[in-house]
């Protein structure tokens, strides 16, 4: 069996492509952990658990520790994972985009049948321009990436790890598995890259190769979305690192375009008669709406704000790559009047 685990909160409308398509590509097992959810989030996952698709637990934060790390302690002593071969930790950005043989996880084994793990570097899809939040699968959405050779910004190259359980040996992380005792070094195992090379050394999250990369796979990252979709983001903040926010800097090492990839798109037919499958369920649907709903009326509260307003305005002329404008220019205006207007309310001004 191969498992996949991901954490999610406020992911509503991406969970049925999310879900959708890593069944299509052979994961036998979806084990999500939600935690403090205001879109329907959670009520998605149990209807798909209800289903039959996936398993869901409620990770609600508790204290100051990363609700990512709590779910995956919680995680190791689930069936899905105990008795699983293949395990991968996975983000609900994340998309595993195989290339070689029929683009499954099988196809990607038998490239090395006798690894114990592949790290599959992130490629970084940018926001190819889009502003306004549609409901529409990010795969198919966003399809302009970064080039296959790059080592900066280096963020936008780390891995995650596809690798054999070893539950004497390993337990989960984030991005690849923790050694059990400071006596055993997971880098001794049989590591590959995604060109298929075998590593002598794991240091870090990032393999340095200054070449091309992603010759077997590569892992399609989609971090930011549409401009809208990625103040709601911002506001919800990183989920292991809740005193760092998201700001200009996170979109400006992740807007990364140079390049057109289209290549996962070789799933776009069976993928989009699984997600059509998904909206029969008129329970699955309402809450698929209902999240959508949630994020387009989530970013019409925000941009009344002035730190997501202000956000919001230096990334659009990011975007548009020189003055804006005099409607733009105007409608910028009215807006911040209309900021400016609601934060004296709320501070009880008159």
């Amino acid at each position: 069996m191969k498992t996949v685990v991901t954490t999610m909160r406020n992911e509503a409308p991406f969970i049925l492509e999310w879900v959708a398509y890593h069944r299509l590509i052979g994961f036998d097992n979806i084990l999500v952990y939600s935690n403090d959810c205001d879109d329907g989030t959670d009520a998605m996952l149990d209807r798909l658990q209800e289903l039959g698709y996936l398993a869901h637990l409620r990770n609600p934060r508790r204290g100051k520790k990363p609700v990512q790390w709590t779910a995956l302690k919680r995680a190791e002593n689930h069936p899905y994972v105990k008795h699983s071969e293949w395990l991968y930790v996975a983000d609900c950005d994340e998309f595993l985009n195989i290339h070689t043989g029929t683009g499954r996880l099988d196809d990607l084994i038998g490239a090395c049948p006798s690894a114990d793990g592949f790290l599959l570097s992130w490629r970084m899809f940018g926001s190819g321009g889009a502003v306004e939040f549609e409901d529409v699968p990010v795969t198919r959405q966003f399809t302009r990436c970064a080039p296959e050779a790059l080592v900066w910004p280096w963020r936008a190259v780390q891995f995650k790890a596809f690798y054999r359980n070893d539950p004497d040996r390993l337990r989960l992380g984030v991005h690849k598995p923790q050694s059990r005792s400071s006596a055993t070094d997971e880098t001794g195992l049989r590591w590959h890259d995604d060109n298929g090379d075998r590593l002598s050394r794991v240091m870090g999250t990032v393999v340095p190769k200054t070449g091309p990369r992603y010759g077997l796979a590569q892992i399609n990252h989609y971090p930011l979305g549409s401009l809208e979709s990625f103040i709601v983001k911002a506001d919800r903040g990183k989920p292991n690192h809740l005193d760092q926010g998201i700001g200009l800097d996170y979109w400006m090492d992740r807007d990364l375009n140079e390049v057109p990839d289209s290549s996962i798109g070789r799933h776009d037919a069976a993928l989009g008669t699984l997600i059509e499958m998904f909206m029969r369920d008129e329970i699955l649907a309402g809450l698929h709406l209902a999240g959508v709903a949630w994020r387009r009326r989530r970013f019409e509260e925000l941009i009344l704000r002035s730190e997501p307003f202000y956000l919001y305005s230096r990334v659009l002329r990011h975007l548009r790559g020189s003055q804006f404008d005099m409607d733009t220019q105007v409608r910028l205006l009215n807006a911040l009047f209309r900021m400016r207007r609601n934060e004296t309310l709320l501070r009880g001004g008159a």
